[in-house]
C-alpha cells in the first residue's frame, strides 16, 4: 500500500492530480496533501512531517503539477520495493553528480536517464519527452533523481530524513536526499512509469544560494559517479561545460567573483581532478568577470 504525499500551494492543481492518482494508481493508498499556502515551511519540513503521519510502508512524494499516464503504477512501485537494497526511485536522474553547483544532471546529456514528458511553463519550448534508456533497462541505477516524483519506504524515510535544517526552501532537496540515501541504498530511475510534468522549474538567485549550500555539504564526495564506464575525459568535459555555465549563472545572479573562486578552490578538488582544467577555469573566471561593468561583482 502507498502513502502519496503532496506539498500543495494550488487547489486546482491538487484537485486534478488527486483525480489522476485515484484513477491510475490501482492499489489501496492514502493521500496526505499538506496545504502550504502562506506557510514559511520549506518542502523538506513538510515532507518530514507528512512522512511521520503516513500509515503505509511505501511513500511517494509528488509534485501537484503532474499527471501520471501509466495505469496501475502502484503495483509497479510496490514490486520495485520488494528489493531491500532499493532506497529511492524517481522517473528522471543522472548517474553523475558534478562537483560544480548545477542542476541535478549537470549540463551535458551523457549521464542523464529518464522517462518523463516535460512541458515548459517559463521557456518558449515545445513539450519534450525525455526517454533516454540506452541499456533498455526497466530500472537504472543513478546518483541522483529529480524531485518531481520521489518514492522511498517509511523505514528509510525515518532513518534518513530530508535536511530541513540546511534547505529551508524548495530547491536542492532532491539531490541532497538522493546523495544521503545513496550512501546506504540504491537510487534508481524507473522506466515503467510515465509522468507528464507541467513546469520545468524556476532557476534564480535563490536556487543558486541553495546550490552553494549543497556544494558545501557534499564537496567531500563530489564529483560522485556510479557510471562504471565513464572515462576521465568524459568527466573533465562534464565539469568544464558545467563550470562555464556556473560562471555565467553567477554573473547573471550578481554573485561576486570571489564566490566563484571559492568554489573552484574549495579543498583543491578541482585541482586534484585535473590541474590543467583548474588553471583554465581560473583564467576563464577572470576573463568573464572582466567583461562586466558592475564593480559590485568584484
Amino acid at each position: 500500500m502507498i502513502s502519496v504525499i503532496i506539498c500543495s500551494i494550488n487547489p486546482a492543481l491538487l484537485k486534478a492530480v488527486t483525480y489522476n492518482i485515484n484513477t491510475t494508481i490501482g492499489v489501496p493508498y492514502e493521500l496526505i496533501a499538506i496545504d502550504n499556502r502562506g506557510s514559511k515551511k520549506g518542502i523538506c519540513q513538510v515532507y518530514n512531517e507528512a512522512s511521520e503521519k503516513a500509515q503505509y510502508e511505501v511513500l511517494c512524494f509528488v509534485h501537484e503539477d503532474i499527471i501520471i499516464k501509466t495505469n496501475n503504477w502502484g503495483s509497479v512501485l510496490l514490486n520495485l520495493f520488494k528489493d531491500p537494497s532499493l532506497g529511492l526511485v524517481g522517473v528522471a536522474g543522472s548517474s553523475y553528480r558534478p562537483l560544480t553547483p548545477s542542476k541535478w544532471g549537470g549540463f551535458t546529456e551523457n549521464t542523464v536517464y529518464g522517462n518523463i514528458i516535460q512541458v515548459f511553463k517559463h521557456d518558449q519550448k515545445k513539450d519534450f519527452h525525455l526517454n533516454r534508456n540506452p541499456g533498455n533497462d526497466k530500472l537504472k541505477t543513478v546518483a541522483c533523481v529529480d524531485g518531481v516524483w520521489l518514492c522511498t519506504t517509511k523505514k528509510i524515510a525515518a532513518e534518513i530524513k530530508f535536511d530541513e535544517n540546511t534547505f529551508k526552501g524548495f530547491h536542492c532537496y532532491d539531490i541532497d536526499i538522493s546523495l544521503s540515501i545513496g550512501c546506504k541504498y540504491k537510487v534508481a530511475v524507473t522506466y515503467e512509469i510515465l509522468i507528464k510534468h507541467f513546469s520545468e522549474g524556476h532557476f534564480d538567485r535563490t536556487w543558486m544560494v541553495e546550490n552553494l549550500k549543497l556544494f558545501s555539504k557534499w564537496n567531500h564526495i563530489l564529483p560522485y559517479s556510479i557510471e562504471k564506464k565513464l572515462t576521465h575525459d568524459v568527466v573533465l568535459r562534464e565539469e568544464k561545460v558545467t563550470f562555464k555555465n556556473f560562471i555565467d549563472k553567477m554573473i547573471s545572479y550578481k554573485f561576486p567573483m570571489s564566490t566563484v573562486y571559492n568554489v573552484l578552490w574549495k579543498n583543491n578538488r578541482f585541482f586534484k581532478l585535473n590541474p590543467a582544467l583548474f588553471f583554465k577555469m581560473n583564467y576563464y573566471i577572470f576573463k568573464k568577470y572582466s567583461k562586466q561593468k558592475s564593480p559590485g561583482l568584484y
